[in-house]
C-alpha cells in the first residue's frame, strides 16, 4: 500500500503570478496537495506570454497557435513552472459574480497562495479581513516584491527590479567595467525557499489548532538575507565591495579558466595550504609552483593574476570534465562551467531523476524540472502535465461547489469565466 503523501486532503487556492508564487503552490501540489489554479485569459499569467513558440511540426495543431486563447497553451515558460497536478479555473474578477464565486472557493479551501500587487484583492472585496470572516481556518499567504507595508508596497514587483534592488545587480563584474547583471531573476529563485517553508509552518499550526493566519512575504528581503555579510561589512567598516571578476580575498586560484575545446571552461577554488599541495600535486608540481610568491594564501592572493596565467596555461590542454577529475582527486574543489548540454547529460541530475519527460497536449513530449526543493523519506513528488487555461472550470463549479448547472450555464454566458 503506498504511503499517504503528506497534504493529501489540504485544499489550496493558487492565485499567483509569474515564478515565485507558482512554486510555493507547487510544494504542496508535489505531495498531494488539490491545487486549483485561478487564472483569466483576459489577463493571462506572464508566462503564458512569453515565449510561445510553434511546434516544429503543427500538424493538427496548426489551427489552435492560430487561436489566441489556445495559443496560451504553448508557452514553454508557464509549463516549466506548472510541472504539477492543478486544476485550473477561469474566473473573470471584473464580475461581481465571479468575485462570489472566489470567494465560495476561500470558503472550501485551506490554504490561499496570492502575489499580487497590494490592493488587487482589497479593491474587490477578497482581501484577508474579507477572507478570513468568511473561512477563519484559511492560510492566505501574499508573496510580492516589497510586501504589503511601507512606502513601496504599492509598487510592482518583478523579478528583474527586485533582484535589481537587492543589491545582486552590484556584485558581479570586472574592476575596470560596469557590474555585469546576473542571468537571472534571481530572487525569483530564492523566495520560494523562504515562503515554501512558512507556508508549511502555517499548515501545521492549522493542523494543531484550527486557526489560520496571514502570511506577508516580501521578496527584497527574502533577497537581503543572502547579502547579509556585505551589508555587516559596510555597516560595521562602510566598506563596500570591490568588483572583482571572479577574484576573492581567501582563495588563489579562483575562476573559470579555458579548457580545451570552444568556449569551454571549469571553476577551480584553493582556499588552503593543504589544497595548493593537492593542486600542485595535480599539474605535476612543475617549477613555478615552487616560487616564493606563492608560497602563502596571502602571496597568491596578492599575485593571482600572475598564477590565473599559470593555471590557464595549463587546464588549456585538458577538457573540463579531465580537469574537474583531477582536481577532486587532489581534494581541490572543481566543477565544469555547464552548458545546458551539459545539464541534460549531468549524470548526477540523472541519478536525482531532475528531468522527467511528460507528453504535452500542445507542445509533444517535453522534458520537465523543477523538482521540490526537498526530498522525504517516505513520499514521491508527483510530476503532472501542466494544466491548462481553465481545464476544469465546469468540474470546480458544479461538483466541488455545488453551483447548479443553470446558475452555471448563466454565469459561463455572462462571461463570468473568461
Amino acid at each position: 500500500m503506498a504511503e499517504k503523501r503528506p497534504f493529501e486532503g489540504l485544499k489550496v487556492l493558487d492565485f499567483t503570478w509569474g515564478g515565485v508564487g507558482p512554486f510555493q503552490a507547487n510544494f504542496l501540489a508535489y505531495y498531494g496537495a488539490m491545487v486549483v489554479r485561478i487564472e483569466s485569459a483576459l489577463r493571462p499569467d506572464v508566462t503564458r506570454q512569453g515565449g510561445n513558440i510553434a511546434p516544429k511540426s503543427l500538424g493538427k495543431r496548426a489551427d489552435d497557435f492560430n487561436d489566441p486563447k489556445k495559443r496560451l497553451e504553448f508557452g514553454p515558460a508557464f509549463a516549466v513552472t506548472h510541472p504539477v497536478k492543478k486544476y485550473g479555473m477561469s474566473l473573470n474578477l471584473n464580475k461581481p459574480e465571479a468575485v462570489e464565486v472566489f470567494k465560495k472557493l476561500a470558503a472550501w479551501a485551506d490554504v490561499l497562495v496570492e502575489s499580487f500587487t497590494v490592493g488587487t484583492l482589497e479593491k474587490r472585496g477578497l482581501g484577508w479581513d474579507d477572507l478570513h470572516q468568511i473561512n477563519p481556518r484559511l492560510i492566505m499567504q501574499r508573496t510580492n516584491g516589497y510586501g504589503h507595508t511601507g512606502s513601496m508596497a504599492s509598487q510592482p514587483g518583478y523579478g528583474q527590479t527586485v533582484t535589481s534592488l537587492t543589491g545582486f545587480y552590484t556584485i558581479a563584474g570586472w574592476p575596470d567595467q560596469q557590474p555585469v547583471p546576473i542571468s537571472s531573476f534571481y530572487t525569483d529563485h530564492l523566495s520560494p525557499l523562504f515562503g515554501g517553508f512558512a507556508l508549511i509552518t502555517a499548515i501545521d499550526y492549522q493542523r494543531r489548532t484550527g486557526k489560520g493566519q496571514c502570511i506577508d512575504q516580501s521578496q527584497i528581503e527574502t533577497g537581503i538575507n543572502f547579502l547579509s555579510p556585505l551589508i555587516l561589512d559596510y555597516s560595521a567598516n562602510q566598506r563596500e565591495l570591490k568588483l572583482k571578476g571572479n577574484k576573492t580575498d581567501y582563495a588563489a586560484p579562483h575562476g573559470a579558466y579555458r579548457c580545451r575545446g570552444e568556449n569551454r571552461w571549469v571553476a577551480i577554488t584553493v582556499r588552503t595550504d593543504k589544497e595548493w599541495e593537492g593542486f600542485c600535486r595535480a599539474l605535476g608540481n612543475p617549477d613555478w609552483t615552487a616560487e616564493d610568491i606563492f608560497g602563502t594564501i596571502e602571496g597568491r592572493v596578492d599575485n593571482s593574476n600572475e598564477l590565473d596565467e599559470y593555471v590557464n596555461k595549463w587546464t588549456a590542454v585538458y577538457t573540463p570534465e579531465e580537469v574537474m577529475l583531477m582536481m577532486q582527486a587532489a581534494g581541490v574543489a572543481a566543477g565544469v562551467v555547464a552548458t545546458a548540454q551539459d545539464s541534460e547529460a549531468d549524470p548526477q541530475l540523472k541519478a536525482y531523476d531532475f528531468f522527467h519527460e511528460i507528453e504535452h497536449p500542445y507542445l509533444g513530449k517535453q522534458k520537465f524540472f523543477h523538482p521540490p526543493a526537498f526530498t522525504l523519506s517516505r513520499a514521491k513528488a508527483e510530476l503532472h502535465c501542466p494544466v491548462q487555461l481553465g481545464e476544469h472550470t465546469e468540474y470546480i463549479c458544479k461538483d466541488v461547489l455545488g453551483i447548479p448547472p443553470a446558475e452555471y450555464d448563466t454565469m459561463k454566458k455572462e462571461g463570468v469565466f473568461d
